[in-house]
């Protein structure tokens, strides 16, 4: 018996079952959204911040829009469109008085995590951008994500889809 002869059936059975695995999904693989299957990039957290924001009634948070190196080129350059790869991620918190300091306000209970995609290919119907909501790292139903590319069509269309400006 020649051992080299199941090298080939190992691998195929490596690769069957891999493929598998991927199908049926993994406890480690990340959760996606619907629709678009964008999931949290990985550091977002340490992301330079493109701009905080105030939202008001009914919503009443406090929100930081972050974004990767490819977005923070094009916000510095002034490029438009953004070009594939930006991703930008917007973190919000329910607005909170100070304890310290009446007039303040600082970050509650966290609420979503907001993420978009560009990539002109996969998401050539929506602008060119995936669209994500997450809470407490869930996506959030599908309803949800359907409304994302329509309030950005209806309201930003002109300036790529995007609301955030870079705060200087």
């Amino acid at each position: 018996m020649r051992p080299i002869q199941f090298l080939p059936v190992a691998s195929a059975m490596l690769v069957s079952l891999a493929v598998a695995a991927s199908a049926h999904g993994d406890e480690d693989a990340k959760p996606v959204s619907p629709i678009y299957g964008v999931s949290l990039p990985d550091g977002y957290r340490r992301w330079e911040l493109i701009a905080p924001a105030l939202e008001g009634e009914p919503l009443d948070e406090l929100r930081a829009v972050v974004g990767n190196r490819i977005a923070m080129e094009a916000y510095r350059k002034g490029n438009l469109p953004f070009p594939d790869g930006t991703v930008l991620v917007k973190l919000a918190w329910k607005r909170t008085p100070s304890p310290e300091f009446e007039p303040a306000a600082v970050p509650g209970a966290a609420t979503t995590v907001q993420v978009m995609v560009k990539n002109s290919r996969r998401y050539a119907a929506t602008g060119g951008w995936g669209f994500g909501r997450f809470i407490d790292g869930r996506p959030v139903d599908e309803a949800q994500h359907r409304t994302c590319f329509a309030c950005h069509e209806a309201r930003v269309k002109g300036h790529d889809f995007v609301f955030t400006r870079l705060a200087s």
